[in-house]
């Protein structure tokens, strides 16, 4: 637990989770420029759930090969939950769903399907997207664009002047994900994104 999470004794009632970050970009892990993508990941998971948070975070090229391996590596390191941020365009040098689709046991296409068409909201080359998300063992992982607010608004939704969600984000549909694949139990912050359940599988926060 981080010392941020030790002075938070609400999180002590939540389940604990570990999570893997991955940003996958050729300049960022060279140093060319500043990466962005772990750290709006980080910041977004971290106001959106109640769970003390392990964040395994990952800065490697756009090599297919690594990128598959680094995510083999986390979901055996016990990551119950892996984001990837990257390489999902139509580049010769975006693999980020080859390598994705290569580590899986189990394809959730609903995933991307419903990214893109939040996307599409704002910019009519979201069809250009492959974001992918998989099932290997007892892991979900997921792809994300590159920008952080692209970021932010396929993990949260679209919401109206008056606050209130029009479009679910994808992570609505996370925690329920994990519960029936076997991993802790995940509780989010309504006010960021509201997790759905059905009635039988909400447990009582003790």
């Amino acid at each position: 637990m981080s010392s941020l999470e030790a002075g938070r004794p609400e999180l002590n009632r939540f389940e604990p989770v570990r999570i893997g970050i991955v940003s996958v970009s050729d300049r960022a892990s060279t140093g060319v420029y500043e990466d962005k993508g772990l750290p709006a990941l980080k910041d977004w998971l971290t106001r959106a759930l109640h769970n003390p948070i392990e964040f395994d975070a990952r800065l490697i090229p756009d090599e297919q090969a690594g990128i598959s391996a680094a995510l083999i590596e986390l979901v055996n390191a016990g990551c119950s939950l892996v984001l990837t941020t990257g390489g999902t365009g139509p580049a010769l040098r975006d693999v980020t769903p080859e390598a994705t689709l290569a580590v899986s046991h189990k394809e959730m296409p609903g995933f991307g399907e419903q990214m893109r068409q939040i996307s599409l909201k704002f910019v009519p080359t979201a069809i250009l997207s492959r974001q992918c998300a998989v099932i290997r063992e007892q892991s979900l992982i997921l792809n994300f664009p590159g920008q952080p607010k692209a970021i932010q608004e396929t993990l949260e939704g679209l919401r109206n002047e008056a606050g209130e969600s029009v479009m679910p984000g994808i992570f609505a549909a996370v925690p329920y994900c994990i519960d029936l694949i076997g991993g802790p139990y995940l509780e989010t912050r309504a006010e960021v994104c509201k997790a759905f359940r059905p009635k039988s599988a909400i447990r009582p926060i003790a």
